[in-house]
């Protein structure tokens, strides 16, 4: 019986247990060391969640890109693999899941969705231009910057106050974006929408400003593009939050999503539910050739992308089950369920919860640390040490805008985001996470902090090492 013939009372308890819409067929064994190996193990890692082992983790909640628990009918899929060079047949199937869904004709496959974004900033971003976004992501806006660009962030002020329970945290600030071209319109070559916005406390993006800033973009002649990697989890909160879209499907809103901008890009690690794989997709003849010669010389052949083929196939059924609506109301759900024992035990999260992920407030943890003593760092070795537990935390540097008159403000967000791997966890490995985080605020007033040692000066998070003070 699908969801939406279930009875009502079935319904409601669906929804109130967070029971998952699929049963469990492989398991993976998961070792919790000892906390005497824990201690070790920090030391051994630089007292970063990078080096940490991931089979010396229990909990994993560092991100929710490539973890996902792939279905049965995605992993029969694999043994239909063609690996020929050019046009195997596992790309047309790809293809179609992207026409349906995404109503874009043109796909070029990548191995991951940062070789998407490589492909993009090379063909349009020179040094000195601008990028607009409500918020790029990391990967996003190392590539801008490299190319001697700069990544600017234009997310409303209200993602600094956690309690704020705006719908859509994950807006442009339209004022803002208003600013930026009227001052920077000469140097601005796109435009990116990212949703769900991943670094705005994983929330979402509604239509209607989605809509309004495709019609600000068309008063400068600047291109939109979207980064759609968490695209059905947006969708989700647009159906659930946004007049109007109450009886649309999930698949309808993403096509109109997609309807404002020229081009998109994903990574399919997110919301097509596989471990490795992204693309590039347009309604543009010419634009998708520029894709594809870049995708030969960068990827691999225009159809394939750098994956081995039989991704392409698990890639294309992960496209329709990341869209299914019982899915998406579990993996919310369970995203939920964690945010909300996080703040029962004490912990300040943004509301309304988010998507992929719980992003918490450190300061309501650890209100004695500085942010030089990084008290993201603090949290995730405290919650090693009591728990297993990986999460990862440093502080987010961004660049905005004044609304008033466009000049750039460097900003820092301070958070730990629980990134919630799809189809992974269980309710009860929730309930333990939440009961590690509370013994580690109830012991929080004795931690001095951590000092980075070293850290290169793009994508550093990604390599920084720490050591305790005192």
């Amino acid at each position: 019986m699908s969801f939406d013939e279930a009875t009502d009372f079935a319904r409601e308890l669906f929804v109130q247990t967070v029971a998952e819409p699929y049963r469990t067929k492989v398991v993976e064994h998961l070792r919790l060391p000892s906390r005497a190996e824990r201690a070790k193990i920090l030391q051994e890692a630089h007292y970063s969640p990078v080096y940490l082992s991931a089979g010396d983790v229990y909990i994993d909640f560092a991100t929710d890109s490539g973890g996902a628990a792939m279905s049965s009918d995605q992993w029969a899929a694999l043994m239909r693999g063609d690996e020929s060079y050019f046009c195997s047949k596992n790309f047309p199937p790809l293809q179609a899941a992207i026409r349906e869904i995404m109503g874009l004709q043109h796909v070029v496959p990548t191995h991951q969705g940062r070789a998407a974004e490589n492909i993009v900033m090379d063909l349009f971003v020179k040094p000195g231009d601008v990028v607009l976004s409500n918020t790029h992501f990391d990967t996003t806006k190392a590539h801008v910057e490299t190319r001697g660009a700069s990544a600017v962030d234009l997310m409303s002020d209200s993602l600094w106050d956690f309690r704020e329970a705006h719908p859509f945290k994950g807006n442009f600030d339209l004022s803002k974006l208003q600013a930026a071209l009227a001052r920077h319109h000469d140097r601005v070559r796109m435009i990116v929408i990212t949703v769900l916005n991943n670094f705005a406390a994983s929330s979402p993006v509604s239509l209607a400003n989605i809509r309004a800033v495709r019609s600000i973009a068309d008063e400068y002649q600047v291109p939109v593009f979207i980064d759609a990697c968490r695209i059905a989890e947006n969708a989700f909160f647009i159906k659930e939050r946004e007049e109007g879209y109450a009886n649309k499907s999930i698949s309808e809103i993403v096509r109109e999503i997609l309807s404002f901008g020229r081009a998109c890009w994903m990574s399919a690690k997110k919301d097509a539910i596989v471990n490795i794989g992204g693309f590039l997709a347009t309604n543009d003849d010419d634009l998708a050739m520029r894709f594809r010669e870049r995708a030969v010389l960068y990827e691999g052949f225009y159809t394939y992308g750098g994956l081995a083929r039989r991704d392409l196939e698990a890639m294309a059924i992960g496209l329709r089950e990341g869209v299914d609506e019982s899915y998406l109301r579990h993996r919310t759900g369970l995203v939920r369920y964690l945010g909300e024992q996080m703040e029962a035990a004490g912990v300040v999260v943004s509301k309304p919860i988010g998507g992929s992920g719980v992003f918490a407030d450190i300061g309501s943890i650890y209100p004695h640390l500085e942010s030089e003593r990084n008290p993201g760092i603090a949290l995730f070795c405290d919650l090693y040490l009591e728990g297993g537990i990986r999460a990862a935390g440093v502080p987010f540097p961004v660049r905005t805008v004044s609304p008033r008159d466009g000049s750039f403000v460097d900003k820092l967000f301070n958070f730990t985001r629980f990134a919630v791997p799809r189809r992974v966890y269980s309710k009860s490995h929730m309930d333990y996470a939440v009961g590690m985080l509370a013994r580690v605020k109830d012991n929080a007033p004795a931690q001095k902090g951590y000092r980075l040692v070293s850290a290169p000066e793009v994508l550093g998070h990604f390599f920084a090492k720490f050591v305790p003070y005192g």
